[in-house]
């Protein structure tokens, strides 16, 4: 399993918009393609104004299929140019992350 660890630090003030723009015309187009995510979480203590989510993978072949759908769909594409015009993220982080074998998701499967 791999595991899709995405950081984005939200412009301060606007976390609250990013979160019901998400809402309401990404995660529905998201969630079709890649499935539900792991888990999706914002910060409290530390660096604040970041969104944390996670979104799992059987493989590598699997998250680039996946990938590649969503960035195709339209409705991704209009909603990233709404997000980017209203100047919400700052900073993007990834990382891929592979389960070791005695990890509580081992045995979960995308």
């Amino acid at each position: 399993m791999i595991v899709d660890q995405r950081t984005y630090t939200v412009q301060i003030g606007k976390l609250r918009d990013f979160l019901a723009l998400y809402a309401a015309e990404g995660l529905a187009v998201q969630t079709e393609h890649l499935g539900p995510p792991m888990g999706y979480f914002t910060t409290e203590v530390g660096d604040v104004n970041q969104v944390v989510h996670l979104w799992r993978y059987t493989d590598m072949a699997d998250r680039e299929r996946r990938r590649a759908a969503l960035e195709a769909d339209p409705r991704w594409l209009a909603y990233r140019r709404k997000a980017a015009a209203d100047g919400q993220l700052v900073r993007q982080q990834n990382a891929l992350l592979r389960d070791v074998d005695f990890s509580a998701f081992g045995s979960a499967r995308a």
